[in-house]
């Protein structure tokens, strides 16, 4: 898979817990919660449908490491070997 289809597989999971989100306004280097007015549970459904998308496990520990849009994007990146 590559950075793309990644941020895309994101930003579909996203659409689906924020459907009224601009979300080719979205900025890659600020939080997510803070962009799209996310609550603790939406946040969390959001990281299972990436899960459902990618297929890459996110434990509980790593969802502060994934904040922003980049952040999670080189996350998974990581997690599925793509350079």
């Amino acid at each position: 898979m590559t950075r793309e289809e990644l941020r895309a597989h994101v930003l579909a999971a996203l659409g689906g817990i924020a459907p009224e989100a601009d979300l080719a306004g979205l900025r890659g280097s600020v939080a997510l919660r803070d962009q799209l007015d996310l609550d603790s549970m939406d946040f969390l459904n959001f990281l299972v449908a990436v899960h459902q998308r990618t297929g890459v496990e996110i434990p509980e520990a790593d969802y502060g490491k994934l904040a922003t849009l980049d952040q999670l994007v080189a996350y998974l990146a990581r997690k599925t070997g793509t350079p």
